[in-house]
């Protein structure tokens, strides 16, 4: 009798204490769910019936997959890889199927499960609702992006400011910056904040091309002009009719062509191959260079009239390494990108890669890093991306890293090196530097202070 008792108040307690551990998780804001060795779910708190939309009742004797449905959950189960080595899993960002039949990201962290006396009964996973999180992260996308040009630093928020009095007007455009650096995507937001917007928006590289192709593809040709013109061909100019022409890479022009531009641009009309009349046209134009033109006047290799003549309002394109602070902006912009294109869930990059592409020089610009991340994309499974899966010349000590620079900034040292840098580009001017910082000259000398760059004042 006495040893029936016994077991009856050791179970009493039990249910006693699992009724306190549900009470008290139900309070818990992240969703938390135990398996035992079967893997069928033992526990399920609130949480976990709001986040997953299945109610506890349902949820309790059933396999952790059929309500939990995780996109790891086939391939790589954090809870089972925490069960087979005994580590725990934390932070893991994975997308979980709701009884709606919404995907969710969410953020899990597991561990095992033990007995009093130590014993592995199964494992708990707790998961953590990521919506809110990923809507703010959109929200903040959004105010640090224009017409699908991404920057919060001081050099692109100027950008930004002069685009929509750019676009209004209707003058010729010169957009100067080395290659990568979006000259493209800035004459797209130029077209669709102009009046011009409802007609076409043609592009065309005029470096690629030899003079005769590059001549009837902006002017046409008539049929019968040469051998094969067995038809009219309109050109680019007429393509573009209302809208707007962007000429890239006008550097590279020949001075034939530079003449018969000039004439187009002082005149607006143009001669198609074969043509006896002139043809009138409307279209803005807007070149851009990954050179000095004034250079290449100085130099007599491009014409002076034709360079004023399209240099009525210039914008000069910051490159990646003078606006280090949108690195891990553009960063997080390409790996959602890759993830919707791709079908993946890659979390992000790992602390060692953000530091070793904050302090790498990039000279291919935006468009080398967008390569960058889509290099490892290919070569990461799931989570974050690591240093293994960047290109080599980025591993470790190389000649790709900037020199002088450690393999690995802290957060601190990114900030030391963002404030030299804006005081190298204004000479020293701490009131110019924090003006492109965005933070107050107090906070400036405080930060200063704190890196032993400004002299202590000795007590008197």
């Amino acid at each position: 009798m006495l040893r029936r008792e016994q077991i009856r108040l050791r179970a009493l307690k039990r249910a006693q204490m699992a009724n306190i551990s549900t009470d008290l998780l139900d309070c818990v804001p992240d969703g938390v769910f135990a398996v035992d060795a079967n893997w069928r779910i033992t526990l399920f708190n609130s949480a976990a019936e709001q986040i997953t939309g299945v109610p506890r009742e349902e949820a309790i004797g059933r396999p952790c997959c059929e309500v939990f449905r995780a996109s790891i959950c086939e391939t790589a189960c954090a809870l089972k890889q925490t069960l087979a080595t005994h580590r725990p899993v934390l932070n893991k960002v994975v997308y979980i199927v709701n009884a709606h039949g919404e995907r969710i990201p969410v953020s899990i962290s597991t561990a095992v499960l033990k007995d009093a006396r130590g014993r592995v009964i199964g494992g708990v996973e707790s998961f953590r609702d990521l919506r809110l999180v990923e809507e703010l992260r959109q929200q903040a996308e959004q105010q640090v992006s224009f017409s699908d040009i991404i920057g919060r630093s001081a050099a692109m928020r100027r950008l930004f400011d002069l685009l929509p009095p750019v676009a209004e007007s209707d003058s010729t455009v010169l957009l100067e910056g080395a290659s990568g650096t979006g000259k493209e995507l800035v004459a797209r937001a130029i077209h669709q904040l102009s009046r011009r917007r409802e007609r076409r928006f043609v592009a065309l590289n005029c470096g690629a091309l030899p003079d005769t192709l590059l001549e009837s593809e902006l002017f046409g040709y008539k049929a019968g002009a040469f051998t094969d013109a067995k038809k009219d061909k309109p050109g680019r100019f007429a393509i573009a009719e209302g809208g707007t022409l962007f000429l890239d890479e006008i550097g590279d022009i020949s001075p034939a062509m530079q003449a018969r531009l000039l004439r187009v641009l002082q005149e607006r009309v143009y001669e198609p191959l074969g043509a006896v009349e002139p043809v009138p046209c409307n279209v803005r134009v807007i070149a851009a260079t990954n050179k000095s033109l004034r250079t290449l006047v100085g130099e007599g290799k491009f014409r002076e009239d034709l360079f004023y003549r399209i240099n009525v309002v210039r914008l000069e394109l910051p490159s990646l390494r003078e606006r280090r602070e949108d690195i891990p902006l553009l960063i997080d912009y390409f790996i959602s990108s890759f993830n919707r294109l791709k079908g993946r869930d890659i979390a992000g990059v790992s602390d060692a890669v953000l530091a070793r592409l904050m302090e790498y020089d990039f000279p291919g610009n935006v468009r080398e890093l967008e390569n960058i991340i889509e290099h490892a994309f290919v070569l990461c499974r799931g989570g974050l991306i690591e240093i293994d899966h960047l290109r080599p010349h980025l591993r470790g000590d190389q000649e790709g890293a900037r020199s002088g620079l450690p393999a690995g900034l802290t957060l601190v040292a990114m900030e030391k090196l963002l404030i030299q840098d804006a005081l190298r580009r204004h000479k020293g001017n701490r009131a110019a530097a924090a003006r492109e910082l965005g933070i107050n000259i107090s906070t400036l000398f405080r930060k200063l202070k704190s890196m032993g760059q400004l002299p202590v004042k000795k007590p008197r």
